[in-house]
């Protein structure tokens, strides 16, 4: 994120990498509701159509979480990093909960 947008919105260079967690969260989600979809319609139709929505999915998720581990956002295979990632984004997070406590 562009230092000068970083000052004027207040918000760290952890954002992007906020954002992207956020949108992975999302597309596992999505992943699991049309895979369920998919098995309680009766409809060939829709069920064809679900089953497109899926793949869209799954091709989502896969190029995210290519960004994600090549911008050093997210370690699949690497339990001990992710957890560091893990912490430091959960720091950040009560951080700007206790800066938003002292400004009301």
């Amino acid at each position: 994120m562009n230092s000068f947008f970083e000052k004027l919105s207040g918000m760290s260079p952890m954002t992007d990498q906020v954002i992207a967690t956020d949108m992975l969260i999302a597309a596992k989600t999505g992943v699991k509701t049309y895979a369920l979809a998919i098995t309680e319609t009766a409809s060939p139709v829709i069920r064809a159509v679900l089953s497109k929505q899926l793949e869209e999915e799954i091709k989502f998720h896969y190029e995210l979480t290519n960004y994600m581990i090549d911008s050093g956002y997210y370690y699949p295979h690497n339990t001990s990093a992710q957890f560091k990632t893990d912490q430091k984004m959960m720091d950040a997070a009560l951080e700007i909960g206790y800066k938003q406590d002292q400004t009301h």
